[in-house]
């Protein structure tokens, strides 16, 4: 009885062990893998912040913030979409100064005065939030570099996007820089493969932001923007092309 007690004892404390040892192994697991995304992301962002440095770039053009379409100016905007049936060219102006309902004046639709439905469907789709979205740190690569320009692309990451613009998690952006001026030229967003955006499924997203510094408010302000899209909607194809222009720009 007492030796079956013992070995009982023992068969427990080996058990124990041996659990012991394996949370140890996974733990120590875990822990190398940790280390090692941390040290992969890291090396990204650090090839980023050599070749910066290399060419004298500034390296808050990374910041999200930097090219976001500024809330502190005031502009012209003219925006034209061009479908294969229909084009419709919509003159706004923008003023921040204005109270939040009157920052958007809408002057013209297609050459007339817009009605008051009109009106209020562009200022609420101009309106809708949006948060800069934040870079996948472990996604940076160095696309071309040649002598006067320089090309940084990059995924962004998922939890700084919204269900409404979720569709660009499979996209990947492409910053092309300037060597000679050290400024941004334009970043451009291409999907890597089908997405869906509403009630569409684009096989091909190809939006182009075109930036000018402003020297005073030290930030980039969008001068045009560029989207060709090819998508179908019930499996017929509906192919989009909208050029956005943005002028005059006034600091307030």
């Amino acid at each position: 009885m007492k030796k079956t007690k013992l070995m009982a004892s023992t068969n427990f404390d080996t058990f124990k062990t041996t659990c012991s040892l394996q949370n140890y192994r996974m733990t120590t697991l875990i822990l190398f893998l940790t280390m090692l995304f941390a040290s992969t992301i890291s090396a990204q962002k650090s090839k980023i912040s050599d070749v910066f440095f290399k060419y004298g770039i500034d390296s808050s053009v990374l910041n999200p913030e930097k090219t976001k379409r500024p809330d502190n100016f005031a502009f012209d905007f003219k925006q034209t979409v061009i479908t294969s049936a229909s084009e419709a060219v919509t003159i706004a102006k923008f003023d921040p100064s204005n109270s939040d309902t009157e920052r958007w004046t809408v002057v013209s639709i297609d050459g007339k005065s817009p009605s008051k439905s009109a009106t209020n469907s562009f200022r609420k789709n101009q309106n809708k939030p949006s948060p800069a979205l934040q870079a996948d740190d472990a996604s940076y690569k160095i696309e071309k570099e040649s002598a006067d320009q320089l090309v940084i692309s990059y995924k962004v990451d998922p939890s700084s996007l919204t269900k409404e613009n979720s569709f660009i998690k499979d996209c990947r952006f492409y910053m092309v820089i300037n060597l000679k001026s050290k400024k941004l030229d334009q970043i451009q967003t291409l999907n890597e493969k089908p997405v869906k955006i509403n009630i569409l499924t684009a096989d091909k997203f190809d939006l182009v932001v075109k930036y000018k510094w402003d020297e005073q408010s030290r930030q980039y302000l969008p001068i045009n923007e560029k989207l060709h899209m090819e998508a179908k909607f019930i499996g017929q194809a509906t192919n989009v092309e909208t050029i956005t222009e943005y002028s005059n720009y006034i600091k307030k």
